[in-house]
């Protein structure tokens, strides 16, 4: 991997060792600078889980991603600065309250001086930084308040402001496990993927997120929508709030744009 390069994306120097406060400053600049978007899914491009081609799609190309991009990748550039890093499988949440899918999610688990440590660049609207697993006690973030909780078969509930969000596997996987599920989340059209179109990321004072034509900023709680009446409004809010020069529009879901607000898409759809 060129580290330099994958750095150069975020804006950062090479860290001067592998700690925590290092940790936390890549995982808080990888969320601003790399936003969390399903493009390639109404793009019609394939999504590859092969670091080299997440590589070409992240850095070179300065696009964002999916769970299993953001993530699959950020844990390789982790690697190659010197931490204990690896993937874990997580089933999201349903609104009932349900577990989903083996391999619905994948998320960075860090081993850090004798802890381990949840990190997670491709979740949309998730924690800033690092989140301790072994805490018993709520750990509060700028994006909320986290809690973990005991599974069966030592898997770990991930609990974001009081509701849980995915239970986190206890064993790690390599990037090719996610293979068939990303390609499932991007074709089929059940999944919440296929069914809407996203661009994310945290900001200093909030969240900006273009659904579609959809607009959408949260600046110190308050969120404010504006509907983008032209394809160049639409392109040039991709460059201007995510760094995105698109040659081509994503079709939204339905072929249409959007004309009325919508359920909220700053979380993962899965």
């Amino acid at each position: 991997m060129d580290v330099d390069a994958y750095l150069a994306r975020l804006d950062l120097a090479l860290p001067a060792k592998a700690d925590l406060a290092a940790l936390r400053q890549l995982q808080e600049r990888h969320l601003e600078r790399v936003p969390f978007e399903n493009l390639s899914v109404h793009l019609g491009e394939p999504i590859e889980l092969a670091e080299e081609a997440l590589f070409d799609k992240i850095v070179r190309r300065r696009r964002g991603g999916f769970c299993y991009e953001l993530n699959g990748l950020f844990s390789a550039l982790l690697r190659e600065l010197g931490f204990d890093a690896a993937l874990r499988g997580a089933q999201v949440f349903t609104d009932e309250g349900e577990p989903g899918p083996p391999l619905d999610h994948a998320a960075v688990v860090v081993k850090l001086d004798g802890e381990h440590w949840l990190v997670d660049v491709g979740f949309g609207r998730f924690s800033r930084g690092p989140l301790r697993l072994s805490a018993v006690e709520v750990q509060s973030d700028p994006d909320g308040e986290f809690l973990f909780l005991d599974a069966p078969f030592g898997d770990v509930d991930v609990v974001m402001d009081g509701t849980p969000v995915y239970r986190l596997e206890a064993r790690t996987r390599p990037l090719t496990d996610f293979v068939p599920m990303a390609w499932w989340q991007s074709t089929s059209p059940l999944s919440g993927f296929t069914r809407r179109l996203t661009c994310s990321r945290p900001t200093s004072q909030g969240r900006v997120t273009l659904s579609g034509n959809r607009l959408i900023e949260t600046v110190d709680g308050v969120r404010n929508e504006v509907l983008l009446g032209t394809d160049n409004a639409v392109r040039t809010a991709y460059r201007v709030y995510f760094g995105l020069e698109l040659s081509r529009l994503p079709t939204p879901p339905g072929g249409h744009l959007l004309t009325e607000p919508s359920a909220d898409p700053t979380m993962n759809p899965s």
